[in-house]
């Protein structure tokens, strides 16, 4: 492997395995995590990327939807969620919902990401007419709805499976699953920080179901809390594991906590070292995976382009008003331009590419 910057012997064999396409075992990825030489695992994940994706780095735009912030669960990393009648609670009608999006509307908008609480004051319907309003009125915007976790939700208060409640989600028009809902796929991370909604096994198990209905998905990690880093490589491993039945996953994003409060201080974050350090352990640990996603809403458009050197290919979209990790202290803007995305890419040495969801090239810049 090219530009290996370390004689340590156990890097040596690790780099040899990624160079002749062997999976990366959970105790490689333990060392990869303890050892000092960051830059050698950085030369790793970025040739791995190259053989996959050259020179290329997608981008997307894209307009955030979160139709209701009332919630069941009670995840304490959780900002944005209240509980009914409490201040600041909604539930957007047809009405607000068409109003919300043509207040924010350009033409250049291929996908609609929609993510909200599991609002239980309203029925499984509620969410099949969000999916179908927006069809009807924006045909062509890809519609990206609902986490695993928030499928598994809606087959409790309907009483349905799984997979009826995405085969009826489909019908409404439904085009593909963001990866969110995943936080951490161990159930001493979820029972601690995640005990309401979807087990491990039923998050899996949602995607899972997609993927045989015919749909594409996302898969995330939220790391930065009480997980260890065993935790995050078997997360990792789990997900590699599922993809090698299915290949219905199209991308990785590793997603940094943020903190309640912007006034808990940068302290409470994760560190550089951390967020590229996870970014190029994805990389190699996520081998049939095509593509890792460097959110620069978390990360920061700086550790974002730094991050194309450390195996990413993806920096996301334009994200006009995100809501969720702002309500919980992120310090980066709710939106950025093309131009800036554009930017971004070209003086990391890479080549910006406009993407669909399902990473047809749109136009290279």
């Amino acid at each position: 492997m090219a530009n290996i910057l370390t004689f340590d012997t156990r890097m040596e064999a690790i780099a040899e395995k990624v160079k002749h396409g062997e999976r990366l075992t959970i105790e490689d990825g333990l060392y990869l995590y303890e050892t000092d030489d960051l830059l050698s695992v950085a030369s790793l994940a970025n040739e791995v990327n190259r053989q996959k994706n050259g020179d290329h780095v997608y981008f997307i735009e894209n307009l955030y939807i979160n139709p209701t912030n009332v919630c069941e669960a009670t995840c304490s990393f959780c900002g944005f969620k209240r509980k009914p009648g409490e201040e600041g609670a909604y539930t957007m009608n047809d009405e607000q919902l068409l109003e919300y999006v043509q207040k924010r509307w350009n033409d250049n908008i291929r996908e609609f990401h929609i993510v909200g609480g599991h609002n239980h004051e309203v029925p499984f319907d509620y969410y099949l007419n969000t999916v179908s309003t927006l069809k009807k009125h924006y045909p062509q915007v890809t519609v990206k709805a609902y986490t695993g976790a928030e499928i598994e939700f809606f087959s409790r208060i309907a009483g349905i499976s799984m997979k009826e409640a995405l085969q009826e989600l489909i019908k409404a028009g439904l085009d593909t699953m963001p990866g969110g809902g995943a936080e951490i796929l161990t159930e001493r991370y979820r029972l601690k920080m995640s005990p309401d909604k979807a087990s491990t096994d039923q998050w899996l198990e949602a995607h899972e179901i997609a993927h045989g209905l015919g749909l594409k998905t996302h898969a995330t990690m939220l790391y930065g809390s009480i997980e260890t880093k065993e935790e995050r490589l078997i997360h990792m491993d789990r997900l590699r594991q599922l993809q090698d039945v299915t290949n219905g996953f199209m991308v990785f994003i590793p997603l940094a906590m943020q903190p309640r409060t912007q006034s808990m201080g940068l302290t409470r974050r994760t560190s550089a070292f951390d967020d590229m350090r996870t970014m190029a352990i994805s990389r190699l640990m996520l081998d049939n995976f095509d593509h890792i996603k460097a959110y620069w809403i978390n990360i920061g458009v700086q550790l974002t382009q730094m991050a194309l050197t450390f195996g990413s290919d993806d920096i996301h979209g334009t994200l006009i008003e995100e809501r969720i990790s702002h309500a919980v202290g992120a310090l980066t803007s709710a939106g950025i331009t093309r131009k800036e995305l554009v930017h971004l890419i070209k003086t990391a040495n890479k080549v910006p590419v406009e993407r669909d969801t399902f990473y047809n090239i749109i136009q290279k810049y």
